[in-house]
């Protein structure tokens, strides 16, 4: 069964079919919503239908359709009402429901004087179902410790793969401690609001308690401000992509922060051609570096390299 806080979001007529659908809501990753087209439920490398009665099937020709007026009635539920008071997760592209739940929003852009921001002719809707993981980094923590404590670390895999649930769990891992080592100050860059997923403001995922979350600012502009006012002792920053976003990480670098950063790519080679990356390790700035792999079945393996990017460790 779906939580509650999923099916509201949906027009009357759909809400009554999901209410009834039996959904394993533990398995499911995706429900996809395109205009005109069958609403389709992602699980693992799966995808099934339901139709008007509620039952599952994976025959395209039984599914519900969605209309675009039922599309518009689902981006005003989201909204509650007031399309402009969520137009900072607008341009974001999407927006968190209660329970850190995501819906990816893609429509037109359109950009008014003065930079302003709307989305408007919204077709194509995607919920993203939250699923914490906790306890999923533990193994992959211990390997990440040394003798002066916490590497510099770096978490690279394709789109898809877990290295923000990765992520996540290590910001929550560092935060508490544990019985070898105390809690440690840690500050979030979180520029697309899924770590915290935050909802009215309050965090929805368990990032710890001694994490402070700046959501929806740049990566640089964050840090900085981080680094500014919050005294963190490790910085964490999702996705690294611009060249400001490596040169602010230089900075932190330098201040003493210890540094848990993720990456884009899916082999050493991808990496040498990225320049902001190669500057931070030819600096010394980086001391792991863990691709993560998933198999066929949604099974993860974290392959940890060091310094000189020689693999040390499988887990």
């Amino acid at each position: 069964m779906l939580d509650e806080q999923i099916i509201s979001i949906f027009p009357k007529q759909i809400k009554a079919a999901l209410r009834k659908a039996a959904i394993d809501q533990k398995q499911l990753e995706e429900i996809r919503v395109r205009v005109n087209q069958p609403l389709i439920f992602m699980d693992g490398e799966r995808e099934y239908y339901i139709d008007a009665d509620g039952r599952l099937s994976f025959e395209l020709n039984s599914a519900i359709r969605v209309t675009k007026k039922e599309i518009d009635e689902m981006l005003s539920l989201l909204c509650q009402y007031s399309v402009y008071a969520y137009e900072d997760q607008l341009r974001m592209g999407y927006i968190t429901l209660i329970g850190g739940h995501r819906v990816g929003v893609v429509g037109e852009n359109m950009t008014g004087s003065g930079g302003s921001f709307r989305m408007s002719n919204v077709a194509y809707l995607n919920i993203r179902i939250a699923r914490q993981r906790i306890g999923c980094a533990l193994q992959l923590m211990k390997a990440l410790q040394g003798n002066d404590g916490l590497h510099n670390t770096v978490l690279i895999a394709p789109p898809g793969v877990g290295k923000t649930t990765y992520l996540r769990d290590l910001i929550r891992c560092l935060s508490t401690g544990d019985e070898e080592s105390s809690g440690m100050k840690v500050g979030v860059v979180d520029e697309r609001g899924e770590l915290a997923a935050k909802y009215q403001g309050i965090p929805q995922n368990d990032l710890g308690p001694r994490t402070d979350v700046l959501s929806y600012a740049s990566k640089s502009e964050g840090i900085y401000l981080l680094l500014r006012s919050m005294s963190p002792q490790v910085i964490a920053v999702d996705e690294l992509g611009l060249p400001e976003d490596y040169e602010a990480v230089g900075r932190a670098f330098h201040c003493g922060c210890k540094l848990i950063l993720t990456m884009h790519g899916s082999r050493i080679e991808e990496l040498m051609l990225n320049t902001g990356f190669l500057q931070l390790k030819r600096k010394g700035m980086l001391d792991r570096f863990v691709f993560l792999e998933k198999d066929a079945k949604g099974k993860r393996r974290a392959s940890i390299y060091n310094e000189r990017l020689e693999r040390i460790a499988v887990c």
